[in-house]
């Protein structure tokens, strides 16, 4: 368990690794900043260097407040969807039938049963786009086992409030956010190989970075259109 810094009115959570340099992070969707500090660290000193970047991350704080959320789905006709990057069109059709999903071209059909609630229609969809996510993620991570030299044995699809994948090094698991269908699918690969390269360093350090770069150069550029695309709009207090 970490320790917090309060800032005014900024909450950091401070946690030790065995890292050597201190990682000041600002988190999307809410702007949650996490500092990750070497082992011997006293925390008058992560103290004293989170307020010397109070500026940076007021600031990134702000620009997240300002980024674009998609309106709350209701699936219903004519509704705008995403689909690897590109917009499509919702038909409704009702039926006394197993729900089901198709896609042709720009437009998504959900047929579902007379009286189905959007809460329903949003589940079906959310397992249609796990469905899409299993075809493609299982070739990129082979794709990329033999480049990173590494093997996962297992990956997982799930909602993510804070995080678009996460990787836990000792059971050689990733997880990856089920919102990733809705983006470019070269953004979901950079995530993957993301979280690969955490198969080999569990921590955002130098050498995490010097890996990244040799392999995946424009992660840069990656990391900036997903964190520009939109949010969805969820409660995140909940």
């Amino acid at each position: 368990m970490g320790e917090t810094i309060q800032l005014g009115e900024i909450s950091i959570l401070v946690t030790k690794k065995d890292i050597k340099n201190v990682h000041l992070s600002v988190h999307p969707p809410d702007g949650r900043v996490t500092l990750v500090a070497p082992m011997t660290t006293r925390l008058e000193v992560a103290r004293a260097y989170a307020i010397s970047k109070l500026g940076w991350i007021r600031n990134q704080q702000e620009k997240l407040a300002k980024q674009a959320r998609e309106t709350p789905r209701r699936f219903i006709e004519r509704e705008s969807h995403y689909l690897w990057g590109r917009r499509h069109l919702m038909t409704v059709k009702y039926r006394e039938a197993k729900p089901s999903v198709s896609l042709d071209h720009k437009r998504i059909t959900l047929t579902v049963r007379p009286g189905s609630d959007s809460g329903k229609r949003a589940e079906i969809i959310h397992e249609w786009h796990k469905s899409l996510l299993h075809e493609v993620v299982p070739p990129l991570i082979k794709k990329w086992e033999p480049k990173l030299k590494v093997k996962v044995i297992g990956y997982f699809l799930q909602r993510m409030k804070t995080k678009w994948g996460s990787c836990n090094h000792k059971a050689e698991h990733i997880r990856l956010n089920t919102e990733l269908v809705m983006k470019p699918k070269d953004l979901l690969e950079y995530v993957i190989v993301h979280e690969m390269v955490h198969l080999i360093e569990p921590v955002h350090s130098e050498r995490f970075i010097a890996i990244l770069q040799d392999h995946y150069p424009t992660w840069r550029e990656a990391r900036a259109e997903l964190n520009q695309l939109p949010l969805t709009a969820v409660n995140w207090a909940c």
